[in-house]
């Protein structure tokens, strides 16, 4: 299709509107894809308010995107009309740079966001290049694998990119949209994993998802009994956390990995990191090849994100369940 319907942003802060946009001649390395299912990231919910500053109106937030293949570009084999694929943030890149040639295209600097100067999938159909449109084994329901896309891979690449196996202590800090699909993925690795919430209430969920303990992190004599217990703690929430008391948990050589932002700078004792070769990282995302394997694992394990759904015509009422966090744990829309 030439013109494309969706919802889109038209000023900072405003409520999603229906928007038709001209979506030019496919290229020919572009797939366009019929959309059946978009999830409601948080991220959508900083571009619609441009707390990043890049945001430009009108555009259609939605970047966790499920559906089928209607057209292919000249150059594409890789994919079929008909085919069921998924999207998530990114939706191209340079193929060039030295990012790009090993594999790891989520780290390239002329990345393209699927919803960023362009319009994403709050919407009728989008089109990417094909490298970054994912096959979806048939063992996987779109409307619950939809938010693995952003969220599933955000979570699913730092435990790969740390090695987490059978051998490995993990904490998973935050239970919600993030965390609720770490642990599973934690679970499934082989680790012992703890979950680390501020709400009691969450333990009975917190280990039907896979975690072998259970931590209320209100209690300062619980965080002062795990000194020295984890090789890998992962924190997945948007705030100032005791950072040192997660610190303090590591094992030597162990790593505290963000995925959450918090909105102040950290403020850190580097003695402790020092004498116990620890460290921090985070990490944005991942390549295609690893969402590729994401998508097996999660097949394989009957991984899947606890949603509600909406329909597509109800964005406005999801964005708002979302930024009041109302919904547990994803809003995915469908059309």
């Amino acid at each position: 299709m030439t013109h494309i319907l969706g919802l889109a942003a038209h000023a900072a802060g405003a409520e999603l509107l229906p928007f038709r946009y001209d979506a030019g001649l496919l290229l020919a390395q572009e797939v366009e894809i019929r959309i059946s299912h978009c999830a409601v990231c948080h991220s959508d919910l900083h571009l619609i308010a441009n707390d990043w500053g890049i945001s430009e109106y009108p555009f259609i937030p939605g970047h966790e995107i499920i559906g089928k293949v209607t057209a292919v570009g000249s150059d594409v084999r890789s994919l079929s009309i008909g085919q069921r694929v998924g999207v998530g943030w990114q939706s191209n890149s340079c193929g060039l740079c030295e990012w790009c040639t090993q594999g790891m295209e989520n780290l390239c600097p002329s990345a393209e966001a699927t919803c960023v100067r362009r319009h994403g999938g709050f919407a009728e159909a989008v089109r990417v290049n094909a490298r970054f449109a994912i096959p979806i084994p048939d063992a996987l329901s779109s409307e619950h694998t939809a938010p693995l896309l952003c969220g599933g891979i955000t979570v699913y690449n730092p435990l790969r990119q740390h090695g987490i196996n059978p051998t490995s202590r993990v904490g998973i800090v935050g239970i919600g949209g993030l965390g609720h699909m770490a642990l599973q993925f934690a679970r499934v690795f082989g680790a012992e994993v703890t979950a680390f919430s501020t709400s009691a209430a969450k333990e009975e969920e917190a280990r039907a998802l896979g975690a072998h303990h259970f931590v209320n992190t209100r209690e300062p004599r619980a965080m002062r009994e795990l000194v020295g217990t984890f090789d890998f703690i992962m924190t997945t929430v948007n705030a100032d956390l005791d950072w040192m008391s997660f610190i303090h948990a590591l094992r030597p050589t162990g790593t505290l990995c963000l995925v959450g932002v918090p909105p102040s700078p950290l403020a850190i004792h580097a003695f402790p990191l020092i004498s116990g070769v620890r460290s921090i990282s985070g990490t944005p995302i991942g390549s295609p090849h690893r969402l590729r394997e994401m998508m097996d694992v999660a097949a394989r394990h009957g991984i899947k994100a606890q949603i509600e759904s909406f329909p597509m015509s109800h964005v406005n009422e999801a964005i708002d369940k979302v930024r009041n966090n109302k919904v547990r744990y994803r809003a995915v829309l469908a059309n």
